[in-house]
């Protein structure tokens, strides 16, 4: 056989082996054996097949179909399942695929940066954890990491059941989270999607539409845009809307019950700014999604770096990015159907990487069961409400103060106070009811107190659920990362 030949044959048998594959119904990687779909709400299917192919979905004996447009591309919603448990699903064009050990129940994006990324093997009380996580209605799916410059429409991936062979390489926080709402909501079948990357910053996560929206965000286009312009950088994590391109949008609009969220460390030099960036990213989240106003829950920053903020100490109360951080993310519980998990005693100095994934998976769960479930319970520690002036005192109240309010250890620590000078100095703080009425010897005239103001805070409040108190100020003078932009 000629080389020419040759060269037809191999050509003739690769159209031929593309074509019957364009002829194949085609899914993508979510959509697949072991997966959790979501009970209670309409179902979306999307897919490939060749062009003007008709294609039916079954999910629980209710058929559902769409016609392949031009491209290809198919999509369409079966009707939602009511039941929790195994439900029968098949596609069907020209071929059918039948999706095995598929189960209905809840499901939950589970993402951020490197502290959701964090693996149960890593994490404390790994040794008796993995053994015991025999649960096959907890189910996982981990994204493949991947960033883009433009929204893709699939990722690689694949649902496993819950097994100690599966879990170690699983983020902790999801796993602790869904193991606990699977306890909590009497054996429920929960579904987890990990979608983390380490070292993003929150603007990786957010559309370019919505980034290119608000010109407050130009600094971090710009940056972007000269990224691309450099082989070495074109892609890296840190870019905006890289992450929603490769690893959000590929998941839309898969029905979810919400989103659990661990991230901000890589905005703390930026802190301001995520007052703004973080609900826009929440809110496009949504408005993409095409799912309406999904609980969102999140992880508030824990202590971290040089434990030096303490009353004894000699020097006055520090400046601190994370501290404005955490601001910013409580401002955040302004948006709707919003949770945050408070970790400000949970953490390390030493390691941003804090091992104690458990709790903060449990205060997650919590907050799901609140604002998820309507579950009455207390799901938060206290968060400030409001400061009136008495003379030389400042009368604090609290939000979620639960049975009450109560010190941990002995005395109240982390408060300061400051007069108009704005210069702050350490206060005595004491509980009265269900205030917290701080003063101090060197403050006449006091305008504004702040507790847990620190990257690494000495601060012991708490309710009597056991819950610590959300740092906070009560003022709002410019802080160390006013006006930082990118």
């Amino acid at each position: 056989m000629s080389w020419f030949r040759t060269i037809c044959v191999a050509l003739t048998v690769s159209l031929m082996a593309t074509c019957a594959a364009q002829a194949d119904v085609k899914l993508p990687a979510i959509i697949s054996d072991n997966m959790m779909l979501q009970q209670g709400h309409d179902l979306p299917f999307w897919g490939w097949a060749e062009a003007g192919e008709q294609v039916s979905v079954t999910v629980a004996g209710k058929t559902t179909m769409a016609v392949a447009g031009p491209d290809g591309r198919w999509s369409l919603r079966c009707p939602a399942v009511s039941k929790f448990g195994p439900v029968e699903v098949a596609v069907a064009g020209k071929n059918t695929i039948t999706l095995k050990n598929a189960v209905v129940g809840d499901v939950w994006i589970c993402s951020g940066q490197s502290n959701m990324q964090w693996r149960v093997s890593e994490s404390t009380g790994a040794k008796d954890e993995v053994p015991a996580a025999k649960l096959p209605l907890l189910r996982f799916f981990q994204v493949e990491r991947q960033t883009a410059l433009e929204p893709q429409h699939d990722i690689e991936g694949r649902w496993v059941e819950c097994q100690p062979e599966t879990i170690g390489e699983f983020s902790a926080v999801g796993y602790f989270f869904g193991k606990e709402l699977y306890t909590r909501l009497s054996n429920r079948p929960i579904g987890l999607i990990e979608a983390a990357y380490g070292g993003c910053g929150a603007e990786s996560w957010v559309s370019d539409a919505t980034l290119k929206a608000d010109p407050i965000y130009q600094q971090l286009l710009e940056k972007t845009a000269a990224a691309n312009k450099d082989p070495a950088q074109a892609n890296t994590p840190g870019r905006a809307s890289v992450l929603y391109n490769g690893v959000i949008a590929p998941l839309q609009p898969f029905a979810i019950k919400g989103a659990i969220w661990y991230q901000g460390e890589q905005n703390a030099t930026r802190a301001h700014q995520y007052r703004t960036l973080f609900p826009a990213m929440i809110e496009d989240w949504r408005r993409t999604w095409g799912q309406g106003d999904f609980p969102f829950l999140f992880v508030q920053l824990p202590n971290y770096l040089t434990d030096k903020n303490k009353p004894d100490h000699p020097a006055e109360p520090e400046s601190s990015a994370w501290a404005e951080l955490r601001e910013a993310q409580r401002q955040a519980l302004s948006a709707s159907n919003t949770g945050m998990a408070v970790t400000i005693d949970l953490g390390d100095a030493r390691d941003i990487h804090p091992k104690n994934k458990q709790e903060v998976g449990r205060r997650l769960a919590r907050q799901a069961l609140s604002v998820a479930y309507c579950q009455s319970l207390v799901a938060s520690g206290p968060i400030f409400r409001s400061m009136t002036i008495t003379g030389n005192e400042a009368h604090l109240q609290f939000y979620h103060v639960g049975g009450g309010l109560m010190a941990r250890g002995t005395d109240l620590r982390g408060f300061a106070i400051a007069g108009a000078d704005q210069k702050f100095v350490w206060a005595k703080a004491t509980i009265i009811g269900n205030k917290v009425v701080v003063s101090s010897d060197q403050v006449a005239m006091p305008v504004a107190v702040r507790y847990a103001w620190a990257d690494n805070p000495d601060c012991n409040l708490y309710n009597k659920e056991g819950l610590p108190a959300s740092p906070f100020r009560t003022d709002d003078w410019p802080g160390v990362t006013f006006g930082v932009l990118r």
